[in-house]
């Protein structure tokens, strides 16, 4: 099954996260089919704190993929997307 997930990324206490498509079974941080886009949590004011490509993410979703529970709440609370 492939679900939508985060990956991390950075460096200590610098967290950088990617969305991805990966198979349920992979680890967090290994291989993934597609990355979609990305989240910063620590993101300036005058940077885009999150980004996602939403045709790949139709995508994902219309041949089954499942989206994680995190990834769903920071779609919600993000209105741009």
């Amino acid at each position: 099954m492939v679900v939508i997930r985060l990956a991390r990324g950075g460096s200590k206490k610098r967290p950088f996260y990617s969305i991805v498509a990966t198979d349920k079974r992979n680890r967090r941080d290994s291989n993934f089919i597609e990355r979609i886009g990305y989240f910063n949590p620590q993101a300036a004011a005058t940077e885009q704190a999150m980004r996602i490509a939403q045709d790949r993410l139709t995508y994902w979703t219309g041949v089954g993929a499942q989206i994680s529970p995190t990834v769903v709440r920071l779609i919600k609370n993000n209105p741009a997307i």
